[in-house]
C-alpha cells in the first residue's frame, strides 16, 4: 500500500477566523508533513474570500453579469493570489505539488479560473486535482478539461455524478437545501460550528459511486486521457455516495474502475 497524497480541503481564504485562518494553516502543515513523508501531492481548494475587507462571510460569485460582482471578484483575486504565491513557494521548498480541486463555491472552480491563478502567481508547484464529479454537474467534460490542462493535472479522484430529472426545473445552481440540527448524528463538518446541509428530496444531481453516473466506455476514455498526461498517475477513489456504506461504495467503485482500466 502506498500513500499517494494528503487531503486538506477547506476554505483557506475565508474571512471567518474559525475557517480561513485554520484551513490556511492546515495547508501549510500538510505541505511540511508531505515533505517529511516523501509524499509528492496534497489536495486542497482555493477557498472563497468575502466581498471586501470588512466582509464577515465568504461569497461565491456565480455569474458576474452585474458590475458590482466584478468589484467583488477583483477583491477576491487580490486575496487569493498573494496567498497562493506563498503556498507555491512553501510547496517548492518541500518538493510537493499542491493540487486544487475545481470545486464550486471556490474562486478557482473551473479551467479558466485555474489558468488565471497559475498566470497571476507564476506557480510552479500548483496543479489541478482532476475530480470529474464537480465538473459533470457544471456541464463540463472532464476529458476535454484534462486534455486542455495537460501536465497541470497532478492528482485524480475517481468519483462520479448523476444528473436527475429535477435539473429540468431546478437547474444545477440550486439553493433548496435544508438546515441540519447540531445534535444530528453523522453530520459532515466543514468548519468549526458549521457542517454540510441537507439535500433536496428531488435533487438536480448528486454524487454517486464511480461508474453509476457514466458508463465504462466513458471512463475508459477518461483514463486514457489521464494516461496521456502521466502513465504512472494514481487514480484515487473518493466515495461520497450516500446510498452506500463506505465498504460497499468502495467495492462498487473499485470494480467499475478496474473494468474501465481493462478497456484501455
Amino acid at each position: 500500500m502506498t500513500l499517494s497524497g494528503l487531503n486538506t480541503s477547506g476554505n483557506p481564504t475565508s474571512p471567518l477566523p474559525n475557517e480561513g485562518l485554520k484551513h490556511a494553516e492546515d495547508i501549510r502543515a500538510a505541505i511540511r508533513l508531505a515533505g517529511l513523508l516523501g509524499v509528492k501531492e496534497i489536495v486542497t481548494m482555493s477557498g472563497t474570500p468575502g466581498t471586501d475587507p470588512s466582509a464577515k462571510y465568504p461569497t461565491w460569485v456565480v455569474n458576474p453579469w452585474n458590475g458590482i460582482d466584478m468589484e467583488i471578484l477583483d477583491y477576491q483575486w487580490s486575496v487569493v493570489v498573494p496567498f497562493f504565491k506563498e503556498i507555491n513557494a512553501l510547496a517548492r521548498d518541500n518538493d510537493v505539488q499542491v493540487c486544487l480541486e475545481l470545486h464550486p463555491r471556490n474562486l478557482v472552480f473551473n479551467v479558466p479560473s485555474f489558468e488565471r491563478l497559475v498566470e497571476e502567481t507564476g506557480a510552479t508547484n500548483i496543479k489541478v486535482n482532476m475530480d470529474p464529479s464537480h465538473l459533470f454537474w457544471q456541464q463540463m467534460d472532464p476529458i476535454a478539461a484534462t486534455k486542455r490542462l495537460g501536465s497541470l493535472v497532478g492528482h485524480v479522484h475517481a468519483k462520479d455524478t448523476r444528473v436527475f430529472p429535477g435539473a429540468a426545473y431546478r437547474g444545477v445552481l440550486d439553493t433548496d437545501f435544508g438546515h441540519v440540527p447540531a445534535e444530528a448524528e453523522d453530520k459532515v463538518p466543514v468548519a468549526y460550528g458549521y457542517w454540510c446541509n441537507a439535500w433536496p428530496e428531488d435533487p438536480a444531481w448528486r454524487f454517486v459511486a464511480f461508474g453509476l453516473g457514466h458508463d465504462t466506455d466513458y471512463w475508459a476514455e477518461f483514463l486514457a486521457a489521464i494516461a496521456e498526461v502521466d502513465p504512472e498517475m494514481n487514480v484515487n477513489i473518493e466515495h461520497e455516495d450516500a446510498e452506500y456504506g463506505n465498504v460497499e461504495g468502495l467495492q462498487i467503485s473499485a470494480r467499475n474502475l478496474l473494468e474501465a482500466a481493462a478497456g484501455l
